[in-house]
């Protein structure tokens, strides 16, 4: 959510970045919204303008009925009770006011940086940098569900049974793989210096439409039932929303935290041959990485996260590239957004496996997080989030990378450790 004081002195500015967006039915809310607060704040001064009014009266009233003028004061006091009558009316007025322009403001999209290339979604996306030599070996690579199913790692037909398309069962070596690639992120990130936590996997809808905008929310989110809770699609959603309603001391930013937790997705519209096999899936676990900054680190912290992940792939023997989002591919609460994509052998091509975004102070405001500066005045932080790793999407790059040609998958020494040592799983 934007400022409303920007909106105000610059309502161009903010129509040509919702045209950058491609959203141009949402131009007409902008002249709404200018149009309400107009008449928002002329109510404010009516109401203060009354207020003061009555102050005046009720000291006449205490000064004629000390001078024994009783009738004169009866009259006042008449004016005084239609002045409040009329300041409880606009008061009312100014609630729908204020909702009404709530309302739109919260569905006009975040102001973009400069640098973000201008385009109409994912497909104009631009590519900044590769990082490893993408392989494609001479022998054939299965695809991934098969090659977990090589070493009896995964159930698809009993999940379908118990829980239906979108769900899994992963076992073995594969199961101990997972639960590895999660450990080793988890230990990366604090060696990194980010605080593990492990949050809530439920919120309410206060920090819902705090963190994402309501597209996100509908094609994202599993309500509960009879309950103000929704689970979580990212933990970020419930690490960001820990500081809500928050007055943080400035001496303690930034806030850098990492944590684990399953994340629950609809995933509205998953089709086609890629969506098969745990591609696109409704339950999936992830080690996230979110800060909370001063305005002016955001940009400094948007570079070092997403080559945090860079690092941590590179470390595992997958190439990646670096693919920067265009307008019209960003969500509306984000300032700037780059995705991490990792080599697909079999498809001979790169796939999303991380997204890193900076949201400047869009979920602080929403939130109401501010920040005491040391001048005494208050202001709100910027927020940015990153994937650190998600498997099991992160699981295919990873068995299709470390594939060898006898059909065992090698380990990588970073991840040695967390698997007892094995330096390779083989086929039972």
């Amino acid at each position: 959510m934007i400022d409303i004081k920007l909106l105000r002195e610059n309502p161009e500015l903010v129509k040509a970045n919702i045209k950058k967006k491609f959203q141009d039915t949402k131009l007409v809310l902008v002249d709404e919204v200018l149009d309400l607060d107009k008449k928002n704040r002329a109510a404010i001064t009516e109401v203060e303008g009354l207020r003061a009014e009555r102050t005046k009266l009720s000291k006449q009233i205490g000064s004629l009925m000390s001078s024994g003028k009783k009738e004169e004061a009866e009259k006042i006091k008449l004016q005084s009770q239609e002045i409040g009558n009329k300041i409880s009316e606009l008061e009312v007025e100014q609630e729908k006011f204020q909702e009404e322009i709530k309302n739109r403001m919260m569905v006009i999209p975040n102001i973009i940086d400069d640098s973000v290339p201008v385009g109409k979604d994912d497909s104009e996306n631009v590519e900044l940098e590769r990082f490893g030599e993408p392989v494609v070996p001479d022998f054939e690579i299965p695809y991934h569900t098969d090659i977990m199913e090589s070493f009896d790692g995964i159930d698809l037909d009993s999940a379908r049974r118990v829980a239906g398309n979108g769900f899994y069962y992963l076992m073995g070596d594969i199961a101990r793989l997972h639960e590895a690639v999660l450990a080793y992120a988890r230990d990366f990130m604090i060696d990194k210096g980010f605080t593990f936590c492990i949050p809530p996997f439920m919120i309410r809808s206060q920090v819902v439409t705090g963190v994402m905008s309501f597209s996100e929310m509908e094609a994202m989110m599993y309500k509960i039932e009879g309950e103000d809770l929704y689970l979580i699609g990212t933990s970020e959603h419930s690490m960001i929303g820990k500081f809500i309603d928050q007055i943080l001391p400035e001496e303690k930013l930034p806030y850098t935290l990492t944590s684990y937790s399953p994340c629950f997705r609809k995933e509205k519209g998953a089709h086609g041959l890629e969506e098969r096999g745990v591609y696109r899936i409704h339950q999936f676990e992830k080690q996230e990485m979110i800060v909370v900054c001063k305005p002016e680190d955001s940009m400094a912290w948007y570079e070092k996260m997403w080559k945090m992940s860079v690092e941590l792939f590179r470390s595992l023997d997958i190439p990646v590239r670096t693919l920067e989002c265009c307008s019209g591919d960003l969500a509306d609460l984000k300032v700037k957004s780059l995705d991490v994509e990792a080599w697909s052998p079999r498809q001979k091509k790169y796939f999303e496996v991380c997204s890193c975004s900076t949201l400047g102070d869009a979920q602080a405001r929403r939130l109401k997080i501010r920040v005491a500066g040391k001048d005494g005045k208050k202001y709100f932080p910027h927020t940015l989030n990153n994937t650190v790793v998600a498997p099991p999407r992160m699981l295919i790059a990873f068995l299709e990378n470390n594939l060898q040609a006898d059909g065992s998958v090698k380990i990588p020494i970073a991840l040695q450790k967390y698997m007892g040592g094995m330096t390779e799983i083989r086929k039972k």
